[in-house]
């Protein structure tokens, strides 16, 4: 059940925190408990993860932290780990992903911008050294793209230089196809995708054969692609799943998973030519979906198959010296679960992670030839692994009978008898928990809670039933299976009733907050992480590159379209019923979530403020679906703690490292200052009518970027002409980086902005905007990309001159205004809203201006904030602050020189 649904799984809350000194239990506390363990050791940077073999076998890579960020380093692989190389520098958030290239030149790996999800890759050479006073060799911004999202889909292995990539640059709901070269940075198109498709597949050659499609109705397609057209061999309903896991070596067929016309997923064969299909393999215990395919990289065979059961992980070999290789690590490693984390290229040669409930990780070098196991490390190597509490899977019966599974971790030491309990539903909700190490739940049962993660229907992993069973079920049956978890545990004598709590993050979050309005007398604490708690607003407000799949959420949730939908949402929505909850809520929101907006978590921080009603509110500006930054983290689960311990009774650690204690206190929102920005139809918004025209004249401003220790400075020149009876504005920007020219043409007295060029560089960008229509051409490198979005209107105080036409509006104080701007980066129209909140003296080198202080924010709870003050008697643009989202967060100001 992956390809539409892995791609809008939503939360992994693996995070990491700062802690300090520990603290004695709680005054309620129970005797027997093992030590309080740091929360540090659970969620600070482990000393190495995630490691690595590089193809050739003479290196292994793994994340390190390096000022407190994790990074990349490598070392050669008979090296210790103290003779790595850092090859990664990034200070503020850690790095989320890398690979090898398949010669082993390369790591490449991925980043965003204070977790806005529009990943660029980077290159690095991992035998480069360093220049003199340099801490690590430069990476190569690959894709060197703003506001964009690169998706990776192939890296052929008879091509090692070239990676196949998507690009949604032209249009945001969809990605074109290139070809990349990662040694020069090169890219190709090769092919536009205006078909709907989702994804490329190639076979074992790199020849691009096979396409997904979502269709209009929701339904996934697969198309061959010939050279001229798509022609569509297998087709699945929205309710089903099928994709292309990979060709067979001779290139004749594909692997794929498909449940079409069954309840669990299988492992089958698709003919590109006839569009036929053979079933290679189900579940042997009808248990379980298909889980995994593994193939030889050296023979590029079928090796095994895996599936995902209650507990361990079930595996079915093809090849027997893989089986004979498992079989011998498992009695080395026993109680342990076994998995392969990297090979060579020849497969002589791999990293093996060995796991279990309570080991969250150790990895061995495994040589195959001499059957040689060598220890590299432990994940979290100062956790004491004694003092950790079992998993157990347990089953039990919901609203109506459906048995959920589920996994239950009892606190060590304490007869598992009234005790604290904390559930935590997992994020998705189309997805599962699995059995083994998890942070939270060891974390949560150290501080003596009983953890239950339920997977609830819906739950991917176990059949269609089971998941279309929580179709148009949010908040009803779904929350009947987290509910009926609460009630298992009680009636097994392990729960206190009055001692219950729920966290969870994203659907999890959404859980939370329904648990406390739809049973508010069920839960004694709630902690809602990233949770939507508008359903409409959530569905309004989805990423544009999850186009594809908005008829799957529809489907499965409830249509906002049509009636009956749309009333389901808004039942279902606990912002509805927020007069409902009588529980004590901390609420914790990512600023730049493009997934679940801010707006979700400050609607319900909100309502429950405007009732009265006590609620904590956590909002950090650098994050965004989840927090990766370590010192964020210890920051929320030194709230959460202390937060949980005193309404149910669990002991907790206090306090933190003064870093993280700090952290707090910034991310800290008083719950009276939080506003919502009204919802605004863009469709209504008009033109706002001038009091005076432009006037011809030149502005210079010194101007000055700052992102973190980092600080550009900048002069910024406006001139404002007539031309062919329109007003011409053009700003000229002096940089470390050379000369921009950013020119728009404006009509007179209304100040419509008509045309735009943007000069910097290699780029050059041309458009038009007229008809309710912006048009035009981006060109960098030679390469020209055509620009076309619709607009609800025209546009006003854009681009160059933008400031000189705000100050020309009937300015007062009070006064308020919207209009529209045209976002570049996002492809679509961006409706600003404008106040005047009062009149300041500012000190500018021009000299002291009494001037209205103008905000301007962008209407969709955005980050796009900007505050202009505006000189009353002369009507100048005298001095300017503003957030730069595309930037990762970084400040712009300007003051006028003259």
């Amino acid at each position: 059940m992956k390809r539409a649904l892995v791609s809008i799984s939503c939360l992994i809350l693996a995070v990491s925190t700062m802690a300090q000194q520990t603290k004695a239990p709680g005054k309620n506390a129970e005797h027997g408990l093992p030590p309080l363990i740091d929360r540090e050791l659970f969620f600070g940077n482990p000393e190495i993860a995630g490691a690595q073999i590089s193809p050739n076998g003479k290196y292994i890579s793994f994340l390190k932290p390096w000022k407190d960020t994790r990074n990349v380093y490598v070392k050669g692989v008979d090296e210790p780990f103290s003779a790595a190389r850092l090859l990664t520098t990034e200070t503020k958030r850690p790095i989320p992903g890398y690979f090898w290239t398949r010669d082993s030149k390369y790591i490449l790996y991925v980043k965003d911008h204070d977790g806005d999800e529009n990943f660029n890759i980077y290159a690095v050479d991992p035998a480069a050294k360093p220049a003199t006073g340099i801490d690590a060799p430069p990476s190569r911004d690959l894709t060197g793209l703003k506001g964009v999202r690169v998706a990776i889909y192939d890296l052929p292995k008879n091509r090692p230089d070239v990676a196949f990539i998507g690009l949604n640059d032209r249009d945001k709901a969809w990605h074109d196809l290139y070809k990349l070269s990662i040694s020069t940075g090169e890219k190709s198109l090769v092919r536009k995708n205006t078909e709907r498709i989702t994804g490329w597949n190639f076979d074992l050659a790199g020849n691009l054969r096979l396409a997904d499609r979502s269709a209009e109705n929701g339904d996934t397609q697969i198309l061959r692609v010939d050279s001229d057209k798509f022609t569509q061999i297998y087709s699945c309903t929205v309710f089903e799943s099928c994709g292309v896991i990979r060709f067979q070596k001779d290139g004749k067929r594909a692997y794929m998973e498909t449940n079409k016309g069954a309840d669990l997923a299988s492992l089958a064969l698709l003919d590109p030519e006839t569009g036929t299909t053979e079933i290679v393999e189900t579940d042997p215990l009808k248990k379980v979906d298909f889980g995994g395919a593994m193939f030889s990289e050296a023979t590029d065979q079928l090796v095994g198959t895996s599936y995902d059961d209650d507990q361990w992980v079930r595996r079915y070999f093809k090849d027997k010296s893989f089986e004979a290789d498992y079989n011998w690590l498992k009695s080395k490693l026993p109680g342990m679960e076994v998995a392969s984390a990297s090979r060579t290229l020849d497969e002589q040669v791999a990293l093996v992670v060995a796991y279990s409930d309570t080991e969250p990780g150790e990895t061995y070098l495994f040589d195959r030839k001499t059957h040689k196991l060598v220890s590299q490390f432990k994940l979290r190597e100062k956790l004491p692994r004694e003092d950790l509490a079992g998993m157990r899977v347990v089953h039990y019966r919901s609203s109506d009978g459906l048995d959920i599974p589920a996994y239950l971790t009892l606190p060590k030491g304490v007869p598992p008898q009234h005790l604290p309990v904390l559930m935590i539903p997992h994020g998705g909700p189309w997805g599962r928990d699995n059995w083994g190490y998890n942070g939270l739940a060891q974390f949560f049962a150290n501080r003596g809670y009983a953890v239950l993660m339920p997977n609830f229907r819906a739950s991917t992993g176990y059949g269609r039933k089971f998941l279309d069973a929580g179709n148009l079920e949010w908040g009803r049956k779904m929350q009947d299976d987290v509910t009926w978890g609460v009630k298992y545990l009680v009636s097994e004598g392990i729960a206190d009733a009055k001692r219950v709590g729920i966290l969870g993050g994203s659907y999890g979050g959404y859980a939370t907050l329904a648990g406390v309005t739809f049973t508010p007398d069920v839960y004694g604490a709630a902690v809602d992480i990233v949770g939507p708690s508008n359903l409409i607003t959530l569905l309004e407000s989805i990423p544009p590159y999850w186009e594809s799949v908005r008829k799957v959420f529809y489907e499965r949730m409830g249509d906002p379209n049509t009636p009956a939908g749309r009333a389901l949402l808004v039942e279902r929505s606990p912002l509805t019923q927020a007069d409902k909850i009588r529980t004590p809520l901390l609420v914790a929101q990512g600023a730049n979530d493009p997934r679940v907006n801010r707006r979700e978590a400050e609607q319900i921080v909100v309502a429950l403020r405007d009732r009265g009603f006590p609620v904590e509110y956590l909002l950090a500006p650098d994050e965004g679906h989840g927090f990766a930054r370590p010192v964020n983290n210890m920051a929320l689960y030194m709230a959460a703690e202390k937060f949980l311990a005193q309404h149910l009774g669990g002991r907790y650690q206090e306090g933190g490292t003064p870093e993280a204690t700090q952290r707090l206190a910034e991310i800290s929102v008083d719950p009276r200052t939080v506003v919502v920005a009204k919802k605004v139809d863009a469709g209504a918004v008009g033109l706002p009518k001038p009091a005076v025209d432009l006037s011809p004249g030149t502005y210079k401003y010194k101007a000055l970027i700052a992102a973190g220790a980092q600080q550009i400075p900048l002069t910024i020149a406006t001139t404002i002409q007539e031309e062919s009876g329109a007003w011409t504005a053009v700003d000229t920007m002096e940089g470390p980086m050379g000369q921009a020219l950013d020119t728009t043409t404006i009509d007179k007295g209304t100040l419509v902005v008509r045309k735009r060029k943007v000069q910097q560089g290699p780029m050059t960008m041309n458009l038009d905007f007229t008809d309710k229509k912006a048009s035009g051409t981006m060109s960098m490198n030679g390469n020209e990309k055509p620009i076309s979005a619709d607009l609800g209107g025209p546009l006003f105080g854009d681009a160059a001159g933008g400031m000189q036409a705000i100050a020309c509006l009937p300015l007062a104080e009070g006064y308020t205004t919207n209009f529209r701007n045209f976002d570049v980066q996002k492809g679509k129209e961006k409706v600003m809203a404008l106040k005047v909140v009062g009149v300041e003296s500012v000190t500018v080198p021009a000299g002291t201006f009494d001037s209205y202080k103008v905000e301007l924010s962008s209407v969709d709870g955005g980050d796009d904030k900007q505050t202009i003050w505006i000189a009353k008697d002369s009507r100048k643009p005298v001095k300017l602050s503003a957030l730069m989202p595309s930037m990762g967060g970084a400040t712009m100001t300007m003051e006028l020189i003259q």
